[in-house]
């Protein structure tokens, strides 16, 4: 169930200290932002099975809302996310690790097959799997002490949920490829200058700046933003066939409510209400 929201945080004081018997994922709207919290604070919001899961669904039914334009992602108790829960890993068979993997890939589809604009808001730690969940977003606001590392090879792996899509097309495969190899922690204004993230604030303000961001974005032109998600979405393309997908996509805006309704705002001089017709 989801409840208005008029905090800046959603409330976690009445959250049991021990996992069990609460929600993996705490579910707030504020408007038409759905605010999605990953809620494993003791262990730092780190990714078991039930987390991936409940992520995956919150994130798939934020998409059917149709009250909600934009997502808001974040974590319990001044963390985001510590990577995934290594005290849940043991060795698998291929196909048993398969669906394993299948399962963290569940969550990153999500975010990219969403027309909808996904925010990240990362306080404290966003290490392995956290560091991948939160690029695999549309935006990431940053907490100047939050820190970033891609640390799958400190137990022999090399890294999912998107991760060598979403760290190259942000600082480039040169920086990457030492990221992923090398993975020494990157804090939040070193994160900011590389263009690891996208917003930088005090630290206990990315809640706050993430929601004032997808309020923003919630009040934009949802096919046009839907547009600009899937432009960047799939593999490399050719510049010709880039100037084909634009003329589409561009070509189907000018007959959409949302263009009619800009045109018209801009005439008489006032804001637009994009996604109303």
């Amino acid at each position: 169930m989801s409840a208005p929201g008029t905090a800046g945080r959603p409330d976690t004081s009445a959250v049991p200290e021990a996992g069990a018997g609460r929600p993996p994922v705490l579910t707030e709207d504020h408007g038409a932002v759905r605010v999605l919290t990953m809620n494993r604070p003791e262990l730092r919001n780190a990714i078991d099975m039930p987390l991936r899961l409940a992520l995956a669904e919150a994130l798939e039914e934020a998409d059917r809302a149709p009250g909600v334009r934009s997502v808001v992602l974040t974590g319990a108790g001044g963390a985001f996310c510590s990577g995934g829960d290594i005290s849940t890993m043991t060795r698998l068979p291929r196909e048993k690790a398969y669906e394993r993997a299948q399962a963290a890939q569940r969550v990153v589809r999500a975010i990219w097959n969403t027309p909808k604009p996904v925010v990240a808001a990362v306080e404290g730690p966003a290490y392995g799997a956290g560091t991948a969940l939160a690029l695999a977003c549309d935006r990431v606001v940053s907490a100047a002490d939050a820190r970033y590392a891609t640390t799958f090879t400190a137990v022999g792996l090399a890294g999912d949920m998107g991760i060598y899509v979403s760290l190259p097309a942000r600082i480039g495969p040169a920086r990457a490829r030492q990221m992923l190899m090398l993975p020494e922690p990157v804090e939040g204004e070193a994160a900011f200058a590389l263009g690891l993230v996208d917003a930088l604030v005090e630290p206990g303000a990315a809640l706050t700046r993430a929601l004032e961001d997808a309020t923003r974005l919630a009040a934009g032109p949802p096919l046009a933003l839907g547009t600009v998600k899937r432009m960047f979405s799939g593999a490399p393309r050719s510049p010709l066939d880039v100037l084909d997908a634009e003329a589409g996509h561009q070509a189907g805006l000018f007959d959409s409510d949302d263009f009619a309704e800009g045109v018209a705002a801009f005439r008489e001089k006032r804001a637009p209400r994009f996604g109303v017709g």
